[in-house]
């Protein structure tokens, strides 16, 4: 294999370069397959146990407990090979490739599962946070991605992760650079935290409010959509020739999410002037929603994109009276939209909506007064959340930033 076919890193003298492999062959380790599917079956797996890591288990460089599968003794006794120590790493066999966890303590004796492999280095002079925020970089796992076997699924084998280029400083600096990049993450981990947090909160404050909307647990008015329905198109077929460097926004089914419009990844087109491109015009309030592939996502046109934006063929736009748009989109997106949703598909066979489905959407009604504090409470969280975002993304590129130093030399 030719390790330096893409290579990972300019040279820095204040580094020594090497590979894994030939850290195994100096200090006695070994990079070792776990068991394959003969050594270890599904019917050996338990509630109770040692547990066994698996690639799902391998978060961030950590290994999670959450989900993490069991075998008794007498199997783990079996595979005693396969133990995991301190300091061991585990990569992810197949698929997501650069998936790994470094081993610690609590880890200690745990077995290596099927589909990953082990990495026992007994190197004395490395420090276990430093390869993790090695092993973290992007670097990491485009060389081992460009590197794996197969078309359909990538995979690893004990050469590639043999041949892993791997470089350090001395074990001071090593322990220098892992505990700078350990305080970043944790600030990183955090704002990433608050956000997710965050974005159940508009969920968690529409449950509070209307109730349980399957069960219609607060009794509230039911009517059709077409009730509030004063304007009901699709958007426009084949323009995907008018997209354009800038222009007017084209809102896409990836747009709609839980309710919300996101601009990211969002195109844009040059449109022609004609009935059709003002049809598919949006104005600020209208509530869209998905109505081929993944039906019934939602989101509301905010009035900055009043006039400024169309919408593709996948959408549907609804304007309404009588109705706070954001409560129904919301709705929409909530339990009660969602078994609703389900149902006109059909089990997948049904291949979209077309508009008397949309029309006989069934709409719980609380007062309006109630739908208005809702939506002012939605619009001050995304405030919120918008802040959050903006922080997590500053912490994100914080680490980034003393990522690229430390293993440039500059840290």
């Amino acid at each position: 294999m030719n390790v330096n076919a893409a290579p990972m890193i300019k040279d820095c003298v204040e580094f020594h370069r090497t590979t894994i492999g030939a850290i195994c062959d100096q200090f006695d380790g070994e990079v070792q397959t776990g068991p394959f599917g003969s050594q270890l079956h599904a019917s050996d797996y338990s509630d109770e146990g040692i547990p066994v890591v698996m690639p799902q288990d391998m978060l961030d460089g950590e290994i999670s407990c959450a989900n993490i599968a069991r075998v008794d003794a007498s199997h783990a006794r079996r595979l005693s090979q396969h133990r995991l120590r301190v300091g061991d790493v585990v990569f992810s066999r197949r698929g997501d490739v650069s998936r790994f966890a470094v081993v610690t303590e609590q880890e200690e004796g745990w077995l290596c599962g099927t589909g990953s492999i082990r990495i026992r280095l007994n190197f004395p002079n490395l420090d276990m946070g430093y390869l993790r925020h090695f092993l973290k970089r992007d670097e990491v796992g485009s060389w081992l991605l460009y590197h794996a076997k197969g078309v359909t699924m990538p995979n690893l084998n004990t050469s590639i992760i043999r041949a892993i280029p791997f470089f350090y400083p001395p074990l001071n600096q090593q322990r220098r650079i892992a505990t700078i990049l350990d305080k970043a993450d944790r600030l990183r981990r955090k704002g990433k935290r608050e956000l997710e947090l965050l974005g159940s909160l508009n969920q968690a404050t529409f449950l509070d409010m209307f109730g349980d909307t399957v069960r219609n647990t607060k009794g509230w008015i039911e009517k059709p959509l077409a009730a509030y329905e004063s304007f009901l198109t699709s958007g426009s077929r084949g323009w995907a020739k008018y997209y354009s460097a800038a222009g007017k926004a084209f809102i896409r089914i990836q747009n709609l999410r839980n309710g919300d419009l996101s601009t990211n990844d969002m195109v844009f087109v040059d449109p022609p002037q004609s009935a059709e491109a003002e049809r598919t015009t949006v104005r600020g309030g209208d509530v869209l929603i998905s109505i081929t592939a993944d039906l019934g996502r939602t989101a509301v046109v905010p009035d900055t994109l009043d006039g400024q934006a169309h919408i593709n063929q996948h959408i549907a736009l609804v304007r309404v009276t009588g109705i706070n748009p954001i409560y129904l989109s919301m709705y929409l997106a909530s339990a009660g939209g969602e078994v609703q949703f389900r149902a006109l598909n059909r089990q997948g066979v049904k291949a979209g909506l077309n508009f008397d489905d949309i029309r006989s959407l069934r709409i719980l009604e609380p007062p309006i007064h109630l739908q208005a504090t809702y939506a002012a409470r939605t619009t001050h969280i995304r405030k919120i959340i918008d802040k959050a975002a903006l922080a997590a993304m500053k912490f994100s590129a914080l680490f980034s930033s003393l990522q690229s130093r430390a293993f440039s030399g500059q840290l």
